[in-house]
């Protein structure tokens, strides 16, 4: 048997918020949405749902909401990661310095959505301008 990951789904407080950092930010094309309940992102060969959070376990302050998951969405790109990263920067997105490791072919830097989900930014370093 062979198992494809077709979607990841993150639960939100606010789908909306996290709407305009995927898309306007990311740039990821929305593949389906029902307005501030569910929104699917093309996010290359898998996809992103956004699941508004049952109200059991939505928090009273929204704005305050971080996420307490240990996922982190690993993004690879081809763009120069200093240049995406100083862009990001601009765009007040949480990120950390880009790093590397002996005998890694990648450059590599961590950031966070704005409920705090963990994404990574990742960079054949052979596709360094």
């Amino acid at each position: 048997m062979k198992f494809n990951l077709e979607t990841v789904i993150l639960f939100a407080q606010d789908v909306d918020k996290l709407k305009v950092f995927y898309v306007d930010i990311f740039e990821l094309d929305i593949v389906e949405e029902f307005e501030s309940e569910w929104l699917l992102l093309q996010a290359g060969n898998c996809r992103i749902g956004l699941h508004k959070i049952g109200e059991n376990y939505s928090e009273n302050n929204p704005e305050a909401f971080k996420s307490d998951s240990n996922t982190k969405l690993v993004f690879e790109i081809d763009e120069d990661i200093f240049k995406v990263r100083e862009r990001l920067l601009n765009e007040n997105v949480s990120i950390r310095e880009i790093k590397t490791f002996e005998n890694y072919g990648f450059w590599v830097c961590d950031g966070e959505d704005p409920e705090g989900n963990v994404f990574q930014l990742k960079q054949r370093k052979e596709s360094q301008k």
